[in-house]
């Protein structure tokens, strides 16, 4: 009897399905990875929004007054006039940093103060309407 040497050889379906397995898994691996950072990241981009709260203020303008007719913000605040009266209104300060267009019923003004200091206005329709925002 002679001996016989038995050699196991895989097919060509074999080594696609072996090849497909490295493959799926090297892609699958970064994948992960990601993921990890991703959902690690996540706690401190939500801390970091918690930290800077929105620059904004609004201004009601009602029954021919602004509300609240004085109030502090900080530098790079948004503030937005708001006209709830049946009748147009305006946001002028005297030197003309604040200049609105005549605001109908619902209609908006908004500015961003970029710098530090005291803004008188008043509306330019009814001049007895006055406001201040103090920028610190």
């Amino acid at each position: 009897m002679s001996e016989g040497k038995s050699i196991i050889t895989k097919s060509g379906e074999e080594k696609n399905m072996a090849r497909n397995k490295v493959w799926i898994v090297s892609l699958a691996l970064p994948l992960m990875i990601a993921i990890v950072l991703l959902a690690g990241g996540s706690s401190m981009v939500t801390a970091n929004a918690q930290q800077q709260p929105a620059k904004t203020a609004a201004v009601k303008i009602d029954n021919f007054t602004f509300g609240p007719p004085s109030f502090t913000v900080s530098v790079g605040t948004t503030v937005t006039w708001t006209n709830h009266d049946d009748i147009p209104h305006t946001v002028v300060s005297e030197d003309k940093v604040l200049k609105s267009k005549v605001l109908d019923t619902d209609e908006k003004f908004s500015y961003t103060f970029s710098k530090a200091g005291t803004y008188s206005y008043f509306c330019s329709i009814h001049p007895k309407m006055t406001g201040t925002v103090v920028v610190q």
